[in-house]
């Protein structure tokens, strides 16, 4: 893992940021009905910090290997246009996507949490893993969230960047409420 203060200045580079779903977005269940259909569970607390990313001008993809329609569902929910699902190469994806948005290797973030994710995760300019990630992952990463896959880890590295980029206080400002009259 790096110092802090470099992984503030790899993620101050920032134009896209990647996650992986599994793992990251959600705690790495995997839940199917009894139709085969794969469920499942992501926290809005997390999409609240990927649009809060995308509103300051940070590009926002999806590399997961596996396939899910939720997933689908769930990313053009939050104006995610680049999604790539069932990607057992998501090195080859992500150099392929640095090209199509005219992008840097360094100017390009991941977030993974196991060893399909490693390869990203050392090419890329800023890393970032949950806490419950796969050693090997927790080693690798430039930044180690807090908080677990599912649970809050995304929401934490999106305000990372945001702060690292100087724009975390004006993200939050359109939340926050108006000063009262006696403050004026």
């Amino acid at each position: 893992m790096k110092s802090i203060e470099e992984c503030r200045a790899r993620a101050n580079r920032l134009k896209l940021m990647i996650f992986d779903v599994d793992g990251v977005l959600t705690d790495g269940s995997l839940y199917f009905t009894d139709a085969g259909t794969e469920i499942k569970v992501f926290n809005a607390r997390d999409g609240q910090g990927m649009l809060m990313l995308q509103a300051v001008g940070v590009t926002l993809a999806i590399i997961t290997g596996r396939n899910a329609p939720c997933v689908t569902w769930r990313m053009k929910n939050l104006g995610v246009e680049h999604v790539y699902q069932g990607i057992g190469d998501k090195l080859k994806i992500f150099h392929e996507l640095l090209a199509k948005l005219d992008v840097k290797a360094c100017e390009a973030g991941f977030m993974g949490d196991d060893v399909i994710d490693l390869q990203v995760i050392d090419a890329c300019g800023f890393s970032a893993a949950p806490a419950d990630c796969y050693e090997l992952n927790r080693q690798s990463a430039d930044y180690l969230a807090s908080r677990p896959g599912g649970r809050g880890a995304v929401r934490e590295v999106c305000e990372f960047i945001m702060a690292a980029q100087g724009k975390l206080d004006d993200a939050l400002a359109r939340y926050l409420p108006a000063p009262s009259v006696d403050e004026k």
